[in-house]
């Protein structure tokens, strides 16, 4: 079973408007609530892939009665810590007739040291009855800072894989803590760690530097362009299918989806980076967030690439009958 542990989850208003402007009254044609928050997202996309799984997250205030309903109607197991705070909101304006959508985020909860710490209690107790943890999104505000690195200590000490998406000031703490799996977004990585990743040097230095840190596998995702990654200490270049892009809210978290797919289902890295690749490209042509169907990972993994850079790995049959 996949844990997935979302510190900052979002309530997201989507109003649909043929077209709107900003200075003038606008009348939306349709108004609906989703659930947010980059864990719940990787939940929703392995529940369309049928992998069991449940989500971890902070719940409060009447924003948080909402989306716990919008978690029910999605079919998603959760588990919640209440907090004091009001989940945060975003409202998406989505203009049907220019497939334009604009996204206003709301403030962040702050979470209590109090809640903090119950939050961590839990989890400790979670991390022991699965097979893989997920910690995704970010980091509300300074008391849940060292929720990540907390978890992801506690995955090593019970021999748990533990995969991480994450961003903001306590990245360099979650990386230290050695994760056993890290995907990056190249914008947020730089913003985070004020590095520079423009070109493939700096990338591959990057993963390097994952790799000493005892990460076995890292994945640098950057829009519509390569992904750059690494197995222990060997890296691959993986080109995703060209599509016509409508949203990419949520691309990553499909990745990341693919990722724990893959490794929950004990398939080889060149199999399940495909499908990793795979359900970030269909995810970015629909207004849906991670709900990609098997059968649409099946035929955007088709076109992905995936490509060895630098040394390569020695292959070497060690079946009985080799001579």
């Amino acid at each position: 079973m996949i844990l997935t542990i979302t510190l900052n989850p979002l309530l997201e208003r989507r109003l649909f408007f043929d077209t709107a402007e900003l200075g003038r009254s606008n009348r939306s044609s349709k108004e609906i609530f989703y659930a947010g928050g980059k864990g719940i997202n990787v939940s929703r996309q392995l529940n369309f892939l049928g992998v069991q799984n449940s989500a971890f997250t902070f719940l409060g205030g009447n924003n948080g009665k909402v989306l716990r309903h919008c978690l029910t109607n999605d079919k998603i197991d959760f588990s919640v810590v209440s907090a004091k705070s009001e989940t945060r909101i975003a409202d998406l304006i989505i203009e049907e007739k220019n497939n334009l959508i604009s996204t206003f985020f709301g403030m962040n909860s702050h979470i209590t040291s109090d809640e903090a710490s119950e939050f961590k209690n839990k989890l400790e107790k979670m991390i022991q009855n699965c097979s893989i943890v997920v910690f995704a999104g970010s980091s509300p505000c300074k008391e849940t800072d060292d929720i990540f690195p907390f978890g992801i200590e506690l995955a090593n000490k019970h021999d748990k894989i533990s995969i991480l998406d994450t961003y903001g000031t306590h990245l360099n703490d979650c990386i230290e803590a050695a994760p056993t799996v890290i995907h990056n977004n190249v914008e947020e990585v730089e913003k985070s760690l004020n590095i520079s990743l423009r070109n493939e040097n700096e990338k591959l230095n990057f993963l390097h530097e994952l790799y000493s840190k005892n990460i076995k596998l890292s994945f640098l995702t950057d829009g519509d362009n390569p992904v750059y990654a690494s197995k222990f200490n060997f890296h691959y270049k993986i080109v995703p299918p060209n599509v016509k892009v409508l949203d990419s809210t949520g691309s990553g978290d499909a990745f990341v989806a693919g990722i724990a797919y893959g490794l929950e289902n004990a398939l080889v890295f060149d199999e399940f980076v495909k499908i990793a690749a795979a359900l970030g490209a269909a995810n970015s042509t629909m207004l849906e967030t991670c709900e990609v169907t098997s059968e649409q990972m099946g035929k955007y993994a088709e076109h992905v690439e995936v490509m060895t850079v630098g040394k390569k790995m020695k292959i070497i049959n060690d079946t009985p009958n080799y001579k």
